[in-house]
């Protein structure tokens, strides 16, 4: 594995997921061979996030090559750094999270947003739940966050109080009522 290459296979392994969702094939499991699926395993990515990247771009136009490149390099970092490139094997339960429509301090989203992006970070997120989807997106824009920085935030700071604190302070200086 090439590690300073991996933007570059990155990007087309998202081209080619796009290309394939443009074409009619769903499912993730019918989009890459095995010698993709293999890079896609040692770098700590799941078929499933390079899948709803591509199903989410061709049906509202984002998160984007961008987006998804930082947030998967961040879950790369994690998974080779911290779990040294051996999976979890868990899955995370959204039905122990916060519901949708939770609140904390006011600010909506943001206690369900916190564990999902601990699973997607831990490389635990169920295929059913994408870390970007259509509500994360609209918390993260509304409070001025990118995805990736979130997801960088939760890996530093175990303690929602000091994640609720930062979000706050990021809402303040960017004049969020």
């Amino acid at each position: 594995m090439s590690h300073y290459t991996f933007p570059t296979e990155f990007r087309a392994l998202y081209d080619h997921a796009c290309s394939q969702y443009a074409k009619g094939l769903r499912g993730a499991e019918t989009f890459f061979s095995s010698e993709q699926q293999a890079w896609l395993a040692a770098n700590g990515i799941t078929e499933q996030a390079i899948y709803d990247y591509a199903e989410d771009q061709a049906n509202y136009g984002e998160p984007g090559f961008e987006h998804a490149l930082q947030i998967e390099t961040v879950r790369r970092d994690y998974f080779l750094n911290v779990q040294k490139g051996v999976p979890s094997g868990v899955v995370a339960d959204p039905a122990n999270w916060p519901a949708k429509d939770a609140e904390v301090d006011g600010i909506g989203w943001l206690p369900r947003i916190l564990p999902k992006a601990r699973a997607k970070l831990r490389g635990e997120l169920p295929s059913t739940l994408m870390y970007g989807c259509g509500g994360d997106r609209r918390f993260l824009k509304h409070n001025h966050i990118m995805p990736a920085e979130l997801l960088a935030l939760v890996w530093r700071h175990a303690d929602d109080a000091a994640l609720v604190a930062w979000v706050k302070a990021r809402r303040q200086a960017c004049g969020v009522k």
